[in-house]
């Protein structure tokens, strides 16, 4: 019987991560958030083909749920262009921790579904994102907890507040040389 799969975020995509979420913090309670630009990858595959995926993420926290709001900067083949034109907003991901992310996706695709994106960041962790946008309307994001659960919990706690904590727990990022906080969203790179 196939592990289950417990919601850990929902993401969204919109057109522009900082705007949206300041626009979506006041009337939802969600937040901070904590703006990504550009988060460098070290591999990309698109639908098992070599890709790039230019892409920043404002992530804020929505009660237990970690809420991601995405976008490309670029009209390239992706699993955001699968399901959203660049101007349109709408749920594109739920994000599941999973013990071993190899086990799991050989799990999908024994299941019979498409692994639409298999990358890497800069520093080390892995994810996918497996299409069950015919089944569920949207996609789901696979990691390991072990990389991601500091970050989260960064998120989470407000640690943050537009410096980065330090000991064995930091974020593996570092403020832009000309940080700036606007509002509730704090830019990093």
């Amino acid at each position: 019987m196939p592990a289950s799969l417990a919601p850990a975020q929902l993401a969204y995509h919109v057109p522009d991560p900082a705007s949206a979420a300041r626009e979506l913090a006041a009337p939802f309670g969600w937040g901070p958030f904590f703006l990504l630009e550009h988060i460098p990858l070290v591999r990309c595959l698109y639908r098992g083909a070599a890709a790039s995926f230019d892409h920043s993420s404002a992530y804020g926290q929505a009660g237990d749920v970690m809420i991601e709001l995405i976008t490309q900067h670029d009209d390239n083949p992706s699993p955001l262009r699968d399901l959203f034109a660049a101007h349109e907003r709408g749920l594109h991901h739920v994000a599941c921790f999973v013990d071993d992310l190899a086990a799991a996706l050989a799990e999908r695709r024994a299941q019979g579904f498409a692994i639409a994106l298999e990358a890497a960041t800069a520093n080390g962790t892995a994810f996918a994102m497996v299409d069950t946008s015919r089944e569920l309307g949207h996609m789901l994001e696979l990691y390991e907890r072990a990389k991601l659960a500091p970050f989260y919990a960064l998120v989470r706690t407000r640690a943050w507040l537009g410096r980065p904590r330090s000991g064995p727990h930091a974020p593996a990022l570092t403020p832009r040389s000309a940080s700036h906080q606007d509002g509730d969203v704090h830019t990093w790179r």
